[in-house]
C-alpha cells in the first residue's frame, strides 16, 4: 500500500564485482514522502498519491483515489497489512472496495511489495533529494513510468496461488 521515498539516514550497500569499490550518494538529512499505490494486474493500471505522512487521514485519500480509479461496475478487493492506519475504525471504506487483511508479517504475500521494490531498482535508488518537492516529483515520475507500461504491472502483481484449481 505505501512506499517511503527520500532520505533515510541509513548505511548504504551495493553489489560490485570483487575488487571494486564502486561510489554511491549517501545523504545524512531525514526527508522523505510515502507513496500510496494499488494496482490491478488484471487491467494493467494502478492509482496511487505521494503524500507526507503515513496516517489514517492519508489512508482515507488512498482509499478514496482508489475508488475513483474502480472501473465502473466492477468492485476492487485491497490487499492490506495490519498497520494501524490500515485497521482502525475511522476509515470509511467506500462500497466498492473490500479490504482484506494478510497475516501480521507475510509482507510477501502482496503484490504490491514487489511494485515498490520495482520502483527503486529502476528509478528510485542511489538518488541524493534536494528537497521534499524532489521527492515528491521523483515518486510521481517514477508510478507514471510505471502505469505507463500495463504489461509490467500485470507481470509484477500476478500470483499463480489464487488461481489454483481454475482454469483461466
Amino acid at each position: 500500500m505505501r512506499a517511503r521515498i527520500g532520505q533515510k539516514n541509513g548505511l548504504v550497500g551495493q553489489w560490485a564485482r570483487r575488487g571494486t569499490r564502486p561510489r554511491q550518494p549517501a545523504d545524512q538529512r531525514y526527508g522523505n514522502a510515502y507513496l500510496f499505490g494499488a494496482i490491478c494486474p488484471a487491467r494493467g493500471v494502478g492509482a496511487a498519491l505521494a503524500l507526507p505522512y503515513a496516517d489514517t487521514e492519508m489512508m482515507q485519500l488512498h482509499l478514496d483515489e482508489i475508488s475513483r480509479n474502480v472501473a465502473n461496475g466492477a468492485h476492487a478487493v485491497l490487499l492490506l497489512d495490519r498497520a494501524g492506519w490500515h485497521t482502525t475504525g475511522k476509515l470509511n471504506v467506500p462500497e466498492n472496495i473490500t479490504p482484506i487483511f494478510l497475516p501480521s508479517r507475510a509482507p510477501e504475500l502482496n503484490p504490491v511489495e514487489n511494485v515498490w521494490q520495482y520502483l527503486r531498482q529502476n528509478w528510485l535508488s542511489n538518488t541524493v533529494f534536494e528537497t521534499y518537492d524532489a521527492i515528491i516529483d521523483a515518486a510521481c515520475d517514477a508510478w507514471r513510468k510505471l502505469t505507463a507500461q500495463p504489461k509490467r504491472i500485470t507481470s509484477i502483481g500476478m500470483r499463480d496461488w489464487p488461481h489454483v484449481g481454475l482454469s483461466l
